[in-house]
Formats: structure tokens, sequence, C-alpha cells
């Protein structure tokens, strides 16, 4: 049995989803997403996200592995969630323990054959590096990416070099409230530029990636 969803989102709140099966009444869940938009109004699809946006709207930024997945029924909510274990190799923004478990909404069921598929939310696979950007945990310790799969980049190794990319391009995106300041006050240190790659400009150096986001978690002076 197959239950699919769509969320709709609206910002700082946890999204609502409503799923429905024969045995039994509708029932309200949150999933907890952080959409960045600029109304509070309730919304059917991701606006772009920027890099700095995450960095600095993120309470957990790690560079990690992924050390499992596993799916259960989960006791406060009552739904099919997703609990993925990540090996924290690089703490970038907060505080976590050597490892980090992230809960959320949806999987695959063994037990009753059942999957609850959310339009959306991110898949991590086993053995696969990722940079996460994550907000507070919701009541119900929901914890999905920021922006969904935009705060989510995948690390990969090309050409013996690890590069970083979400699948959208890093180049040309707009300012957030960091750069506007750093505009007001242009006296003060400057934020470089995220440095891409020429042939791909949704892949950058991992380095250099980790270095921006940490940039602009800097107190301003």
């Amino acid at each position: 049995m197959q239950i699919f969803g769509r969320i709709p989102l609206s910002e700082d709140v946890h999204s609502m989803v409503t799923s429905t099966t024969m045995k039994h009444l509708i029932i309200i869940f949150y999933l907890t997403v952080v959409l960045f938009s600029l109304s509070p109004a309730v919304a059917t699809s991701l606006r772009p996200v920027s890099l700095e946006q995450l960095s600095t709207r993120a309470t957990l930024i790690f560079y990690g592995e992924v050390l499992n997945n596993k799916v259960k029924q989960d006791e406060k909510s009552g739904q099919i969630v997703t609990f993925t274990e990540f090996k924290v190799i690089d703490l970038i923004k907060g505080n976590t323990g050597q490892t980090h478990t992230i809960k959320q909404i949806g999987g695959f069921l063994k037990n009753s054959n059942t999957t609850l598929r959310i339009h959306g939310v991110p898949k991590f696979q086993v053995g696969n590096n990722y940079v996460v950007f994550l907000p507070t945990k919701s009541t119900l310790g929901f914890s999905s990416p920021l922006g969904l799969h935009q705060g989510r980049f995948s690390v990969l190794t090309i050409n013996g070099e690890q590069v970083i990319s979400n699948g959208r391009a890093l180049n040309n995106q707009p300012q957030g409230e960091y750069s506007q300041h750093m505009n007001i006050h242009p006296g003060r240190a400057v934020q470089i530029p995220l440095a891409v790659r020429a042939d791909n400009p949704s892949q950058s150096r991992l380095d250099d990636f980790i270095n921006t986001v940490r940039g602009y978690n800097t107190p301003l002076q």
C-alpha cells in the first residue's frame, strides 16, 4: 500500500500533511519545514533559498556521512517516519555529538508493507556524504533540512577533488541580510563570494563551500 502526500508550506511553521486510508480517519500531522518566503502566506511550492539564507537561518550545519536509515511507526505522531543517523565529520555551526540523527516523515515500513511518500522530503543514501542545514527540531522531533532538498548538499569526488552540490546554481544568488549589511557598512570585512566550477556552476569545492558558510556566520564587528 502506498500513501502519497503534498506539503502546503509556510514560513517558520510546521507544515501539515494529511493522510487518508480506508480503515482510518483523516490524520493531521506536522512536518518541520522552514520555508524562506517574502511573505508568511501559505505556499504550494518552495521558493529558491540562497546559500546565505541557509547559512544564517540554520541552527545546525554539519558535514557528515550517513550511517543508517531506520523506518518506524512513530510513537509521537503515529506516522511512518525515517530516522537517518549521520557520523559528523565537520561541525560547521551549532552543537551536536559525534553522531546526529534526524527524523523525517515518510518511508517504507516492511512489517505492514506500507509506503508513505511526501513530496519534496529529501532522502539520504547510506555511505554517502552530505552537508546538511537543519532547523530547530519541532515539538514532535521532526527536522527536515531547511528548504527541503535545497538544504541537502551532496558531496562527490570528481577527478580526485571533493565537490558539493544540491543541483541548483550556486552563483548569482540573491543577496540576503548579511550581504545587505555589508553594503550599508562598506568599511567592514567583505564576504568573499563562493567560487564555483566554471564548467558546472551548481558545483563548488567542498573546502571553499564550508569556508563560505562559516563566513556567513562570523559575527559582524
